[in-house]
């Protein structure tokens, strides 16, 4: 897909690239070892980031959003992504494991506290993360807001954004019989755990596409062919937790338990035009967050790279490190 002129300079927003300082395999448990590395000053303020899916995993572009002289940076690959091990599995894959994961982690560096930085599921997930551990959380640095809801669930793959994407949608039902298309996320569901490797890659490319084609306000409804592979992995873990409604209690768990994060410190950073996470869910949760201010970036959609969102995560992260150094 060709990129729109304005993605192309997001670059200039980042701090230049950076190789960690600190790189390992970490065993969590239930047969699970997660890759995590640390970046940047390893007497730094530390911070975690979250990425996104469920089913994504860390990238080195993932570090520049952070000056390296002041930040320690923690980036880790999730249950069954990246280059965590073993690769797409479901098995003890939940997201009360990824928030003791998250503990186990901040125990073994020795970190008492850390700004926590996360979008679409990362956000998510950061959000669950304070709400079970607030004592351990700074600050919280939020893009993208999803707060697991049905309602949420039913915008994406219920044709909610199909009627601003309708060519775009139609690829993404085709592979399912009509008859079946009332619950796309179960009939996707039974064929990316069919036990059947071609099916499960084609219909992974086919949950990937739809997703990947919509991240970003200069999208034209297309989206490159991800890798097999990695389409696989990312559809099955992100198919497996919206089919379990993100392992939560009840609907709207998010909002109902921000009292016990309500002071912690925090931004979120949303796209006006996020065709993914649309803006009304952050806006409920910057109600619900005394603390908590909400950054709508115009002309942006969902893409962590989108440039104006990257430009405002990487002057919300400066100006977060002047406000600790005076």
């Amino acid at each position: 897909m060709d990129k729109h002129p304005d993605q192309k300079r997001a670059v200039q927003y980042l701090y230049p690239p950076l190789d960690p300082f600190d790189q390992r395999m970490m065993d969590v448990g239930q047969g699970h070892r997660l890759y995590v590395e640390q970046c940047g000053n390893p007497q730094g303020i530390p911070v975690v980031v979250l990425h996104g899916g469920p089913g994504g995993g860390c990238s080195p572009a993932m570090r520049r959003y952070f000056n390296p002289d002041v930040y320690r940076v923690i980036l880790f690959d999730q249950r069954g992504c990246g280059r965590s091990r073993p690769h797409a599995s479901v098995e003890d894959n939940t997201t009360w494991h990824l928030v003791a994961d998250i503990e186990l982690i901040r125990e073994e560096l020795g970190i008492s506290q850390w700004i926590v930085f996360g979008g679409s599921w990362g956000a998510t997930l950061a959000l669950i993360y304070a709400q079970s551990h607030p004592d351990r959380v700074s600050q919280l640095v939020l893009r993208g807001v999803f707060l697991m809801t049905k309602a949420e669930l039913d915008w994406f793959y219920g044709g909610g954004a199909g009627r601003f994407w309708p060519e775009t949608w139609a690829r993404f039902v085709a592979p399912i019989p009509e008859e079946e298309r009332g619950d796309l996320i179960g009939a996707y569901h039974k064929r990316l755990f069919s036990g059947d490797l071609m099916v499960e890659t084609r219909l992974g490319r086919s949950w990937s596409a739809w997703e990947n084609a919509l991240a970003s306000v200069h999208s034209n409804g297309a989206s490159g062919e991800s890798p097999g592979d990695y389409a696989r992995a990312f559809a099955r873990l992100e198919n497996h937790y919206f089919i379990n409604a993100g392992f939560l209690e009840k609907d709207g768990q998010i909002l109902d338990q921000m009292d016990r994060i309500g002071h912690i410190p925090g931004i979120i950073v949303q796209g006006r035009y996020d065709m993914i996470c649309p803006p009304v869910s952050a806006w409920e949760l910057s109600q619900r967050w005394p603390a908590g201010r909400l950054k709508l970036i115009r002309n942006a959609g969902h893409a962590l790279s989108e440039p104006g969102i990257s430009a405002e995560l990487v002057r919300i992260m400066d100006e977060i490190a002047e406000d600790l150094r005076q």
